[in-house]
């Protein structure tokens, strides 16, 4: 949301079986220029082909992240639907005819809540596009479990959504939203460190410290007890997010903050981009600041990469214990509270 035009918003469903949710990422009404990286084994995407730089359209008007596998990109359809009843789109000829172009990519949190059936569709996809309608201007965005980080897991404990900015010394900004819901780990299984930690900016996770042994020791043994008991040390799973900012960019430029941002994830997960996350990274940019010179664009390759590791952090420092179907996924809070000083 520091990002000026760029407006976020969240729908999901707990309990009853459900445990997912939808987040969708509205750009500014005349669109935005985009670019994406996919680096993932396992992916579940809509309209990535449209953002290659080698294709005509360079402008959308929404990116859609959410849950539900492949049925959740039925999602972006309820984001699409919205958007052409209020004319937002790409015009095709007389007024009001326009073809809302909606990107979307989904994580893998099936079965989660206890209910395979129980997954994000274009109604949920409605909901949160009108709750990023309703977004108000100078409100920080909602993290942790909410949105497509409903149902998220990263690695043995609870994932979510988190977000991140910074602002470069000629005033660009640059920001990015991400859902957290890696099969690798966030937490250094040695020391119960968060491995985005060591990337904040000054004062922004410096109160985190060391967990105690015994807490680590703990969290470790649960998450394999956990994967003997279920099944689950493997299963698909994928972390997905949006990088935006004010800049004036192409759609290569766009696509190369996407894979920069991706450095960024490297940093945050460990291990990532494996055969069973289907990781994935959109970039919108509004261009309403001028383009940059080769050496700005430099420095906002490197905010971009650093803010996703950061986003990556808040996700999991945001995330709440949820007990579902059986299973109890803990928090990074709880399950190490000597982490907080």
């Amino acid at each position: 949301m520091d990002v000026p035009g760029i407006r976020v918003g969240h729908a999901q469903r707990i309990g009853d079986g459900w445990l997912t949710g939808t987040t969708c990422v509205l750009a500014p009404d005349e669109g935005a220029v985009a670019g994406v990286d996919v680096r993932g084994g396992g992916p579940g995407t809509r309209e990535t082909d449209l953002l290659d730089p080698r294709n005509l359209v360079e402008r959308i008007h929404a990116v859609v992240l959410t849950g539900g596998s492949a049925y959740g990109l039925s999602a972006a359809t309820g984001v699409m639907e919205a958007l052409g009843r209020n004319g937002i789109g790409l015009t095709m000829g007389e007024e009001g005819e326009v073809v809302p172009l909606v990107p979307a990519a989904v994580i893998f949190d099936l079965k989660r809540g206890g209910d395979f059936t129980k997954r994000p569709d274009a109604a949920m996809g409605e909901a949160a596009y009108d709750a990023a309608v309703a977004h108000v201007v100078g409100e920080p965005v909602r993290e942790g479990n909410v949105g497509a980080g409903t149902g998220a897991k990263a690695g043995g404990l609870k994932g979510g959504v988190g977000s991140a900015s910074a602002v470069l010394p000629d005033g660009t900004t640059v920001a990015a939203l991400v859902v957290a819901n890696p099969i690798g780990s966030c937490v250094d299984l040695q020391t119960g460190e968060l491995y985005a930690a060591r990337f904040g900016l000054p004062g922004e996770l410096d109160h985190l410290r060391r967990p105690r042994a015994d807490q680590v020791a703990t969290a470790v043994r649960l998450a394999e007890e956990r994967a003997r008991d279920t099944g689950l040390r493997y299963g698909m799973a994928t972390t997905i997010g949006v990088i935006a900012t004010d800049a004036t960019l192409t759609k290569s430029q766009c696509q190369k903050v996407a894979a920069i941002g991706h450095d960024g994830m490297a940093r945050a997960i460990r291990p990532v981009h494996t055969m069973f996350d289907g990781d994935t990274l959109f970039t919108l940019a509004t261009g309403e600041r001028d383009a940059p010179d080769p050496l700005a664009f430099h420095a906002l390759l490197e905010a971009a990469g650093d803010c996703v590791t950061r986003a990556i952090g808040h996700a999991v420092l945001a995330a709440e214990t949820v007990e579902a179907a059986g299973i109890r996924w803990r928090s990074y809070r709880d399950a190490f509270p000597s982490a907080f000083a």
